[in-house]
Order: structure tokens, then C-alpha cells, then sequence
């Protein structure tokens, strides 16, 4: 792919994500392609349907969400690495939340978009949950899938970012090495 047509790409999702996650399924294509400073026919071309923008959508959601891991862990302590991602999980969840109905017209049209999701992401809690626990940071009984259904229940069972930072924070706490 070429350079622009890459660029155009990536403005597109990126567009797309901001806007299913703000406006939900009401959100149209033409707005979308605005937003990213594209015409529609450039949406059209690299996504031919409705359904082709959200499944890479959301595909390109969870992978900026599992890729998140690894950076993090080199900018961060890897305590400060886990619970930065934690906060990236729940925007992830709130972006998917947003695409739900786009989603299930998705799976109803033949698609499985969660078809790697879980393993992705279990993948990626399970280099920082290791790596906090190598560093004495985390506790050493730890389960990385016990973590993950943990930020999962707080953004199912949060809609403000404040409350769910305060959930995560208190994991967290749960989570640290006390020898």
C-alpha cells in the first residue's frame, strides 16, 4: 500500500473508533470519512461495506490495545506499565461499547471479530503480569486471566472514568508484593 493510501487508512479507523465511540451506531459513513479528511470514496475503497470499516476497526482497537503492553513496558515500571494498560483496557471496552450494535450486524452478517480477541488479549496481560511479578512489583501468585476478568468486570460495570480508575486502583493495591 502506498504511503498516502496507508495514511488515509489510519485516519480512517482511527476516525471511525472516535466516532462509534462517541455517537455509537447512529454514526454514518459520510461522517466518519470527514472526519478523517477523506472523501467518501476513499472510505469506499478501503472498506467496501459498513461492516468491513467496524470489523477493522475493531481489530485495529485491540491490537493498539495488545501492542500497548510491550511500549509500556519501556517507558514504565512494570507495576505502572500494568496499570497504565489497565486504563487502556477500559478505553478499549468503551470504544467496543460504543461499536455494539455495528458489531452484532457484524457477527449476524457472518463475521467473528472476537475470533483471537481473548487470546490476544490474555497474551498481553500475561507479559505484564510476569514482568511485575519478575520485578517483585506483583504479587507472585498473580493469575494473568484473573487480572483480565478483573478490568473486564470494571468497565462492564463502570460508564465513568474516574469510578473505574478508582476500581483499577484498588486491584492494584490487591495486586502488589508485601514479602
Amino acid at each position: 500500500m502506498r504511503a498516502d493510501a496507508q495514511r488515509n487508512r489510519d485516519r480512517i479507523l482511527d476516525a471511525a473508533a472516535q466516532a462509534f465511540t462517541r455517537d455509537g451506531d447512529a454514526v454514518t459513513l459520510d461522517a466518519i470519512a470527514k472526519e478523517a479528511g477523506v472523501g467518501i470514496g476513499t472510505l469506499y475503497r478501503h472498506f467496501p461495506t459498513r461492516e468491513a470499516l467496524v470489523d477493522a476497526a475493531y481489530q485495529n482497537e485491540l491490537a493498539r490495545l495488545c501492542d500497548a503492553a510491550a511500549a509500556l513496558l519501556t517507558e514504565l515500571s512494570p507495576d505502572k506499565a500494568l496499570r497504565a494498560w489497565m486504563d487502556r483496557f477500559v478505553e478499549y471496552m468503551t470504544t467496543k461499547r460504543g461499536m455494539g450494535e455495528a458489531l452484532r450486524a457484524l457477527i449476524a452478517a457472518g463475521g467473528d471479530p472476537f475470533a483471537r480477541s481473548w487470546e490476544r488479549m490474555l497474551a498481553a496481560t500475561t507479559t505484564l503480569v510476569r514482568v511485575a511479578v519478575d520485578a517483585e512489583a506483583v504479587r507472585p501468585d498473580a493469575d494473568p486471566e484473573d487480572v483480565l476478568r478483573a478490568i473486564g468486570a470494571v468497565s462492564l460495570a463502570t460508564l465513568e472514568p474516574a469510578q473505574a480508575g478508582r476500581l483499577l486502583d484498588l486491584i492494584m493495591d490487591g495486586l502488589r508484593y508485601r514479602p
